[in-house]
């Protein structure tokens, strides 16, 4: 039969169990706190202009690294941008292998000491997940510029060059205009160089042909836009070229006084030269004329 517990044995046992549990709870504590410690990312953002896409958020990390995740709708997670120090991270790889899909990423936050992550840390990692994005629908459109332009009498043709993308088919990178088709159309904006009033034309090729004003100045500007979006329709636009009728004609002119200038310098030429010679032979005719005759 055991000795029963005394007293003395039984307020032992309680501050051992009371030692415990304070061990318990200063563990939990100092979890939370290191829990706390790995601030959670915020203002997760999408920057994606043709398609280029990156993801950045905040904050700079403070004895942490961070781990990008992105996934479709379904779920299948993809780790990019291990273990970095850096607040963004190139997702442009994942989102051109097919730009109409849905795609969310997430942060993870690791703890980490010199820039290298605590392999014995038993903190879970916090997780901020972005907002959900449509490379189709929602990528900003590039800055079009003007391949060239021409206007000749009263018409003006202006073509764009289309912008590359990072899209590719079949090993080749697809332009904007391969990647959109007919959603793509441009705009162009024309006025008299000499006024104000802007008139505008659009088109879903890349060729613009519009009526003008013979012998007038004209600038213009182009800009891409999709119409069936509901965000993010219109890109810049591009910077403004102008036409000079003036030098055009300028260049004509001084052309003709060349070739007119050439052909009078050539006949006061060929004319001295045949003065000189018709002035020579009569000089010789004249000299046999006054010569003395022989006498046998």
């Amino acid at each position: 039969m055991a000795p029963p517990i005394g007293p003395r044995a039984l307020r032992s046992e309680a501050a051992v169990s009371l030692t415990l549990l304070l061990g318990w709870v200063l563990a939990q504590v100092t979890r939370a706190a290191g829990t706390a410690d790995i601030l959670k990312t915020y203002n997760l953002t999408w920057k994606s202009t043709n398609f280029k896409t990156i993801l950045e958020w905040e904050p700079k990390p403070i004895n942490y690294v961070y781990t990008v995740q992105i996934s479709t709708r379904l779920g299948d997670w993809k780790n990019k941008c291990f273990h970095t120090t850096d607040t963004e991270c190139d997702l442009t790889d994942e989102i051109v292998k097919d730009v109409n899909q849905t795609y969310t990423a997430r942060v993870l936050s690791y703890p980490a000491r010199n820039g290298h992550i605590i392999a014995d840390s038993d903190v879970e990692p916090s997780r901020t997940n972005s907002p959900e994005f449509t490379p189709y629908l929602e990528t900003n459109l590039g800055q079009p510029a003007i391949q060239n332009f021409e206007q000749v009498g009263t018409k003006l043709n202006v073509t764009v060059q289309d912008s590359p993308t990072l899209v590719r088919r079949n090993g080749t990178f697809l332009s904007l205009r391969d990647v959109f088709g007919k959603d793509l159309i441009y705009t162009l904006y024309y006025w008299k160089a000499s006024s104000t009033g802007k008139k505008t034309a659009k088109t879903n090729t890349n060729e613009f042909l519009i009526d003008v004003d013979k012998g007038e100045n004209y600038c213009f500007s182009v800009q891409a836009v999709i119409p069936s979006r509901k965000a993010n329709q219109k890109s810049l636009e591009s910077p403004v070229e102008c036409t000079n009728q003036g030098k055009g004609i300028f260049k004509e002119f001084s052309v003709i006084v060349g070739v007119v200038a050439f052909v009078v310098i050539t006949f006061i030429v060929v004319l001295v030269i045949s003065l000189y010679k018709c002035r020579k032979a009569r000089a010789r005719r004249s000299g046999k004329e006054n010569s003395p005759l022989n006498v046998a």
